[in-house]
């Protein structure tokens, strides 16, 4: 096998059907198809016109790609359609199903898609928006999360710890369409709880409902956000806040501390300042301290540089910044708000455009571009 003249042929071929009317994300899957078709045909029968063979039977490929799409999409029009069933026991499967949706042999970004699709009733082209890909990109996704798992089961599911990944990553997902995912990650939540003595699942729960009593405060009626310093904490619910703090306390007391916990006591010391002001950030550090040793997670450090910035002023977070890969997700963000914060106006402007080019959702980015709008403004009055 000359995995060289497959490397070579691949652009091309992917060309081809493109030029046919495929669409790139699907074309790109029926060329992987066939490039594996062919390493297991081509050593007992090699074609002799290789080019010719690849394009065939990727065309088939996308072909059938495409029939299965129409008819997933269909089935799913078919189940909208279909009446309200009938009574059922009162019997909750739900979380069973995250179990096997969170098998440790799906990629985190695979077990969410799945999961949303299986089990949180978003259709396909609901989930492909959220993620902002192509839907038969989606599909085909969701497609290999489900043949992985077709021989999973159900008394052979993922670990705690991937479920509780997967239940945070869709609470994360926020709201799309009538499905409100982060309502129903809290609710599967205090299930897993109630079902296993485990401080992290304690910690997740307390984390959920510490962000959650801010959802409130988060928008503005027009929909714009609204930075947490600037939130009317009178908006927040002082209820899930108070539970969300006792829960937490409780799974700390166990001394066996994660990261859910470590996260939730973080939301904790936000949610019990009475103002902004008031935010005891030399203790949030010292808490993403603990975190940053737990997970190690660059995103960890990017949120650090922000609290060292509003503990110690705006040069210790950017010497803290100034340590971290510029590529990271909202680096560009939290630089700007801490060239603001050091008086650089010129430079904080440039960063909050260049962050809201990156945006990962609208609101983000008008809310970045807003920021950059704002400073420009200020500098020409000045």
């Amino acid at each position: 096998m000359n995995e060289a003249l497959l490397r070579s042929l691949t652009p091309s071929v992917l060309a081809v059907l493109v030029r046919r009317g495929a669409d790139f994300a699907a074309a790109e899957d029926a060329v992987q198809d066939a490039l594996v078709e062919a390493v297991r045909v081509w050593p007992a029968d090699p074609p002799r016109d290789p080019k010719g063979w690849l394009v065939t039977v990727a065309w088939r490929k996308f072909l059938d790609q495409a029939r299965a799409e129409k008819a997933r999409r269909r089935r799913e029009d078919l189940v909208d359609e279909e009446p309200a069933p009938g009574p059922a026991p009162d019997v909750d499967d739900t979380l069973q199903l995250y179990f096997l949706c969170a098998h440790p042999s799906l990629t985190p970004s695979s077990a969410v898609a799945l999961t949303l699709r299986a089990v949180g009733g978003l259709t396909t082209r609901q989930i492909a928006q959220a993620y902002l890909v192509p839907e038969a990109t989606m599909a085909q996704r969701i497609s290999r999360a489900k043949r992985t798992v077709s021989g999973v089961r159900f008394d052979q599911p993922g670990d705690v710890a991937t479920v509780l990944r997967v239940l945070y990553l869709v609470f994360n997902e926020g709201y799309s369409g009538d499905v409100d995912l982060a309502a129903e990650a809290i609710r599967l939540t205090r299930q897993l709880a109630a079902a296993i003595d485990h401080p992290e699942v304690a910690g997740l729960l307390a984390l959920m409902l510490l962000h959650h009593a801010r959802r409130a405060a988060r928008t503005a009626p027009d929909g714009s956000l609204v930075p947490l310093a600037e939130q009317d904490r009178g908006r927040w619910d002082t209820t899930s806040i108070a539970e969300g703090i006792e829960i937490l306390q409780s799974a700390l007391a166990r001394d066996r501390l994660g990261e859910f916990q470590a996260q939730a006591a973080i939301a904790a010391l936000h949610a019990d300042a009475p103002t902004a002001e008031e935010t005891d950030w030399v203790q949030i550090v010292e808490w993403y301290d603990e975190l940053t040793r737990l997970t190690d997670s660059p995103v960890v450090r990017l949120n650090r540089a922000v609290a060292v910035a509003e503990a110690d002023g705006p040069r210790a977070g950017l010497a803290a910044l100034s340590e971290l890969d510029a590529s990271l997700p909202r680096y560009a963000a939290v630089a700007a708000y801490l060239h603001e914060r050091d008086g650089d106006l010129p430079t904080a402007a440039r960063l909050y455009a260049e962050a809201a080019h990156k945006a990962p959702n609208i609101a983000e980015r008008d809310h970045l571009t807003r920021q950059a709008a704002r400073l420009n403004a200020r500098r020409r009055h000045d």
